[in-house]
């Protein structure tokens, strides 16, 4: 091994609580990481885009949701969720050129940029700090969904050479622990710059799980000859147990819609005339209907297949239906793609630590040395032993906590409460009055401010049923 400082590596400046924000999934990466010069994009480009970055691991529990609130409610939230996600990303769009949206010469390239720049500090710190809740949460979503993935191909196995009551379910706590060892070795990658293959075969991992998935439903609805499943969704024993299901219906809704952090990061790869407002706009309207179609189509098929019964997790539930291999595969491929996932979503705030572990003790050999490990066959990894203890102790974190509480529905509609109301709907709101400068108590005022008031209220209906839903499984 041969020494070197930290400071030969060029930090990248992702996640600086008020100053900076990270692509959640790895949009920087996708697009190019120098943009100042290179903003060559266009509509079918951010398109494609916000696709990659909407479409994940929360498209397989839109199937359950729809099962929770049954065929009328179903749809129409899906479709209402749409439209205040639209409105929430035309209303960030705005906020990428200052003092004016389509020709001002200050641009904000980033989430909290904008924040700061509008609302100031103090809210773009508070804005960070949910960011950070946001990345660690979907960490421990990501172990949690992950070890059901691979149950669900230990089970097929065993089924297929034992026999259905075959006693060979080793449970979730083994998965999550190989999922945590992986994670630890995948975290030395010292930033975003080194993991460009990762971001761009987790998207295609995305696309390939979430197609099987509507596939195999469709496939099963039509072998049942029938479409199960009812207006009112599934009975409950109690009214209150039909309340709190439909709470966390809602947070998984939630969960798999908002894209308000990655808005401006592709904003800023777009090339003008037109203005980026305008062609941003245009591939949101554009995106959040190809999406809605996929949501609807998904989530529908499944829960026409497996009625009451279905799954929480879409993939889980098909059993000896359909080709064994092909589910294996589905599988395997959300295994890959959020081994994949959990760096997008972690390496922004490991940088962030690194970065201000550099500033506080910049003569330190324990933040500032790096050492090149070489390993046969691969290529030479650039080991830093500060670096080493807290993204070891990160993973260990999310990783006990993923154990602690394996609730897949749960743990998503908690998240829901993150995406949703702080994040899509307060803060675009308020900025959207600032630059407006609209006066306290006019007509516009009163709109916009009754409908974030709405929004936070739906939030805390979402959060309470989530811990409730938590704390019933944890302690049942």
């Amino acid at each position: 091994m041969r020494g070197a400082t930290a400071r030969d590596e060029e930090p990248i400046p992702l996640l600086q609580l008020g100053v900076a924000s990270p692509p959640p999934m790895a949009v920087d990466d996708l697009f190019n990481s120098d943009q100042s010069d290179k903003r060559t994009g266009n509509t079918w480009t951010a398109s494609a885009h916000i696709i990659t970055g909407v479409i994940g691991s929360g498209v397989l529990s839109l199937a359950w949701s729809m099962a929770q609130l049954g065929w009328i409610w179903g749809p129409l939230l899906m479709l209402l969720f749409a439209a205040v996600t639209l409105f929430s990303s035309f209303l960030i769009s705005n906020c990428y050129r200052s003092p004016d949206p389509d020709y001002g010469p200050s641009r904000n390239t980033s989430y909290i940029a904008a924040v700061q720049s509008n609302l100031g500090k103090k809210n773009a710190w508070i804005c960070g700090v949910l960011i950070q809740m946001n990345l660690y949460g979907t960490g421990v979503a990501y172990t949690i969904t992950t070890a059901l993935c691979l149950r669900a191909i230990e089970r097929s196995n065993c089924d297929k050479g034992n026999g259905s009551d075959a006693p060979c379910d080793s449970g979730n706590g083994w998965y999550m622990l190989l999922f945590g060892l992986v994670q630890i070795f995948m975290s030395q990658i010292p930033d975003f710059h080194s993991m460009e293959w990762v971001s761009i075969a987790a998207a295609i991992m995305s696309f390939a799980y979430s197609s099987i998935a509507l596939g195999l439903g469709a496939a099963k609805v039509v072998g049942n000859r029938a479409i199960q499943g009812s207006v009112v969704g599934v009975s409950t024993s109690t009214t209150m147990q039909k309340v709190w299901r439909v709470s966390q219906a809602v947070g998984d809704v939630a969960f798999a819609y908002p894209y308000t952090m990655i808005v401006l990061e592709i904003q800023d790869t777009l090339k003008s005339p037109p203005s980026e407002r305008k062609t941003m706009k245009k591939a949101s309207a554009f995106s959040i209907c190809i999406t809605t179609f996929f949501y609807l189509s998904c989530g529908g098929f499944g829960y026409a297949a497996f009625g009451d019964q279905t799954p929480g997790d879409l993939l889980t539930g098909f059993g000896d239906f359909g080709p064994r291999w092909l589910i294996d595969f589905a599988n395997a491929c959300v295994v890959l793609h959020l081994i994949g996932g959990y760096q997008v979503y972690s390496q922004p705030l490991f940088a962030m630590v690194d970065k201000w572990m550099a500033d506080q003790f910049p003569r330190s050999s324990f933040v500032a040395t790096n050492h090149v490990v070489k390993v046969p066959s691969l290529p030479p990894l650039s080991l830093n032993v500060q670096r080493l203890v807290f993204r070891t102790a990160y993973v260990a974190s999310t990783t006990g906590v993923a154990m602690t509480f394996p609730y897949f529905n749960q743990v998503l509609g908690m998240l829901g409460t993150i995406n949703f109301w702080p994040l899509s709907i307060y803060f675009p709101v308020e900025m959207w009055l600032r630059q407006n400068k609209v006066s306290p108590w006019s007509k516009m005022w009163t709109i916009f401010r009754s409908f974030s008031v709405v929004c936070f209220f739906v939030n805390l209906y979402i959060f309470a049923g989530s811990i409730q839903g938590i704390l019933a499984a944890r302690f049942s």
